[in-house]
């Protein structure tokens, strides 16, 4: 199994505290409520790996799409049939908790999407999915901590966190805004003696990595009053590639979340969706991954509590899986695929897609389900409602050299 993790060398300011991992830097910026009144939150998950888009939301009303697709296709009746949802596309059984959420107006689908990248290789799909660049090259940060450090600032404050879930703070939220992050893994817990003449240390020959200790011990008394420390005996519950892990992850970041000061953005990678051999489509790899994503999506409704209202979460991956099935009962790594969208805050209960069909004459390079929408789009539409970011820090700062991809309009509830 492919697991697709950026390298990371955290320098010494980069602190392990406590009964999960936690990173912190020294300062952390303020952030201003929305004008109307709302604490909104945004939740990036990066999926790992090229998630088959065909076999997550199936486009059952295109005539090419079962014979395309073969025995991974999601078919309308059957044993394991998909779940209906506008009447051509098909949602994999797999996310009853998603199809729940689109039924009540709460989560959307946007297909045949992809970023501008048009080769196959996972790692540098996933660095200009996670960069926000136009292509492959020098990355120093994510476009999501770029987002960060461009929030407003205003008369009426409250304390603004950007959280990174797992052991490495995901490459879409590193960079210079400095940030929280909050690994769910069993780990001794620092005592209070030791922490505390560690900071007495940090702060007379170090005062940044001390006000970094300082910040990390502040989110790790958040985690214990939240539920999440573990203590000693603590196990993790699975990896970011099952059901278990993802589930675990989405659980602790929602109760962070939920808490008054707690964090307002927050990103995580779950692993494992390069399926080249026995996908499964309605059953088997893709739908036990796809359940735990769809586990995750029930852990934040749940967790959020009230804030959910004022939340909008996003699932990305680098590109999608070839239309044809190869000799394995798999798929190769393709071009377009789905972004799926969920929460309180998001307009839903609709696929938002610019078919463009599944005969030979339609496919890109006779391969691939063509992409007609940037993923960038869906992103800026999610920031630019979210937070108010203007299309031009969008384009300039946020995702360079992309200013004539314009933000996608509607993607949140007025």
């Amino acid at each position: 199994m492919v697991g697709l993790c950026e390298g990371f060398n955290p320098s010494r300011r980069a602190l392990m505290v406590g009964g999960g991992a936690l990173f912190s830097w020294a300062y952390m910026p303020k952030f201003a409520n929305a004008a109307d009144g709302r604490d909104p939150r945004l939740i990036v998950l990066i999926l790992r790996g090229a998630l088959d888009g065909l076999s997550a939301v199936g486009p059952a009303g295109d005539p090419q799409y079962a014979a395309l697709h073969g025995q991974i296709a999601l078919t309308k009746d059957g044993p394991h049939a998909g779940l209906p949802l506008d009447g051509f596309f098909l949602l994999n059984p797999a996310m009853q908790n998603f199809a729940r959420l689109y039924h009540q107006g709460e989560a959307a689908i946007v297909h045949a999407t992809a970023t501008g990248y048009r080769e196959r290789s996972h790692f540098d799909g996933q660095d200009v999915l996670q960069s926000g660049l136009p292509g492959v090259g020098s990355i120093k940060s994510g476009w999501l901590n770029r987002a960060f450090a461009a929030l407003p600032k205003g008369d009426k404050v409250q304390p603004m966190h950007a959280l990174g879930v797992g052991v490495q703070t995901p490459l879409v939220l590193r960079g210079p805004a400095d940030v929280l992050g909050w690994a769910p893994q069993g780990m001794p817990e620092a005592g209070n003696d030791l922490a505390s003449r560690l900071l007495d240390l940090y702060t007379h020959t170090d005062p940044m990595l001390a006000k970094a200790l300082e910040e990390g011990l502040n989110i790790n008394t958040l985690a214990k009053n939240q539920g999440l420390m573990s203590g000693p005996n603590a196990k993790p519950q699975g990896g970011s590639d099952n059901p278990a892990g993802m589930r675990q992850s989405a659980r602790g970041a929602a109760k962070l979340m939920a808490a008054d000061d707690g964090p307002r953005i927050a990103a995580m990678a779950f692993d494992g969706w390069d399926t080249h051999v026995n996908e499964g489509g309605a059953t088997g790899r893709l739908a036990f991954l796809l359940g735990g994503l769809d586990g995750a999506f029930a852990e934040f409704e749940q967790g959020l509590g009230a804030h959910w209202k004022n939340t909008a979460i996003v699932a990305v991956t680098e590109f999608g899986r070839t239309a044809r099935i190869n000799g394995t009962t798999g798929t190769d790594h393709g071009t377009a695929t789905v972004a799926f969208l969920a929460g309180g805050a998001v307009k839903g209960g609709r696929v938002i897609a610019d078919w463009p069909g599944l005969a030979d004459s339609q496919l890109y390079q006779n391969r691939d389900l063509k992409p007609t929408t940037d993923v960038r789009s869906v992103l800026k539409g999610l920031l630019a409602d979210q937070f108010g970011l203007s299309a031009k820090v969008l384009a300039d700062q946020i995702f360079p050299g992309s200013g004539t991809i314009a933000p996608m309009k509607g993607l949140i509830s007025a």
